[in-house]
């Protein structure tokens, strides 16, 4: 057992501070996983209410079920999609749903609490403070565009508004990249060198890529043009500007969604090939590590995108590629952090 004393000052150094950072992160990874299988099994809108306390709470009795129930059977997708849903069926999607607002809170718990105390231990600076109130702030934020995409599908539309979907993941990705860099500060040093510029392309690529993949989801563009290469034998999908004015496709039209998409995904690929040929430039250690498990999670990517189109996106498949993009963001950023203290030959 190690000495009191050498507990006691772990937990008052810049590492404890960057694992707890990095435990954060991790729950923002489930949430994002959670939130997209939310999303695959259509139980986004099942709680028609957002109340931060009182929420934390599941329906107790068989009351409180019937009355959550009655809320839901109210709101359009009940009627278009679930008519005649029995109560077992909404409890089904009902905990998906509760799950993510759950892991919404925690997050919020165990940021503020351990904050608190590494500010008062002295082991975050307060000169650092203002950082870690904006991510505090970013979190709260989110749940804030949480709540808002919810009520774009309790009036009107059978689900979420796509574009509101994609303010949604790409407000989290921020939230959860953000985490990551500010958890390496503390456990590698924050680095005196700027980051080379295909790296940080690389990040902003992903990024993008992660944004055109809740718009396809949001449409559900998975489900059409299912062959690759081709777009059911052509290179551009025949209705890629079906609606009018042209632009409203770039955010209305699942095919032009899934296109881009694609055309992003080749562009990451070809990205990867020059992060790979400098990581080997390296030598030994962790930026060359980190270059090369970014291209690995790339090639790992692109295959699951291409049999998630194929399969007509299934539930496990559609969360697995949701995951990996995410994963794959964290090592693009780690590989940025890395290359910040080096130089490259």
């Amino acid at each position: 057992m190690p000495p009191m004393n050498t507990v006691q000052n772990f937990w008052k150094s810049p590492r404890a501070v960057g694992l707890w950072l990095l435990a954060v992160a991790a729950v923002i990874l489930a949430m994002v996983v959670i939130g997209g299988l939310t999303r695959l099994t259509g139980s986004g809108l099942s709680i028609t209410q957002w109340d931060v306390i009182v929420g934390v709470l599941p329906p107790l009795n068989d009351t409180q079920w019937a009355e959550a129930f009655a809320r839901y059977q109210h709101i359009p997708q009940y009627s278009a999609e679930n008519q005649g849903m029995s109560l077992e069926g909404f409890k089904g999607i009902f905990w998906w749903e509760w799950a993510h607002r759950f892991l919404g809170r925690l997050v919020g718990l165990i940021f503020l609490l351990p904050f608190l105390w590494f500010a008062a231990t002295g082991a975050i600076a307060r000169a650092a403070w203002p950082r870690f109130v904006v991510l505090f702030l970013l979190g709260g934020l989110q749940g804030l565009i949480g709540w808002w995409m919810v009520q774009s599908g309790l009036e009107v539309r059978v689900s979420v508004a796509p574009y509101r979907l994609m303010i949604h993941l790409g407000t989290a990705i921020i939230l959860l990249g953000a985490m990551v860099w500010t958890a390496l500060d503390y456990l590698r040093g924050e680095g005196r060198k700027n980051v080379p510029g295909y790296a940080l392309s690389f990040i902003a690529l992903i990024y993008l890529q992660m944004l055109l993949g809740a718009l396809v989801a949001g449409l559900h563009g998975g489900l059409i043009y299912n062959s690759w290469p081709d777009m059911n034998g052509q290179l551009f999908p025949e209705d890629g500007f079906f609606y009018a004015p042209w632009w409203r496709n770039f955010y209305e039209n699942p095919a032009l969604a899934q296109f881009d998409h694609r055309m992003i995904a080749y562009a990451v690929a070809a990205l990867v090939i020059v992060v790979y040929r400098r990581a080997l430039r390296l030598g030994k250690g962790l930026p060359k590590d980190s270059g090369k498990a970014a291209t690995i999670l790339v090639a790992v990517q692109i295959f699951l995108g291409i049999v998630t189109l194929q399969f007509r996106a299934p539930e496990w498949l559609a969360a697995l590629h949701q995951l990996t993009a995410a994963l794959l963001f964290c090592a693009a950023v780690w590989h940025a952090h890395e290359l910040k203290a080096q130089t490259i030959a």
